[in-house]
């Protein structure tokens, strides 16, 4: 281990796979009822609210989504599908599988982190 190599904090693990699991489940609401509801049924009530919470969660899931990549270091290439996992339909429930693994295989092959240091 490098001097400036450590764990990553649960705490990054756990705000990135809300935001995962929040932003992917409004994706699908999104994409299977709201904007269906908005063509067949003329109503677009739906999709305006689930729209725009996708949208705005979507941009707090891209920061806890780069911050955990940058955190774990992961390759450019699967960064940026980590990233663009919110906008596919159940991408993000993959790419959260994904990076949880990343972040258990990082927690193994590091020390824990001494008492009194800061986890996050």
């Amino acid at each position: 281990m490098s001097s400036t190599e450590r764990p990553v904090g649960r705490g990054v693990l756990i705000r990135y796979r809300v935001l995962a699991y929040v932003t992917a489940v409004l994706l699908l609401l999104l994409v299977f009822y709201a904007i269906p509801v908005q063509i067949w049924g003329h109503d677009k009530g739906p999709e305006t609210i689930i729209g725009m919470l996708h949208g705005y969660l979507y941009i707090v899931y891209l920061v806890f989504a780069f911050e955990i990549t940058v955190k774990l270091r992961v390759p450019l290439v699967r960064m940026v599908l980590v990233l663009l996992a919110g906008t596919v339909p159940f991408g993000a429930f993959f790419a959260e599988r994904h990076m949880t693994r990343t972040w258990e295989a990082n927690q193994r092959r590091l020390p824990a982190v001494p008492a009194g240091h800061p986890e996050v």
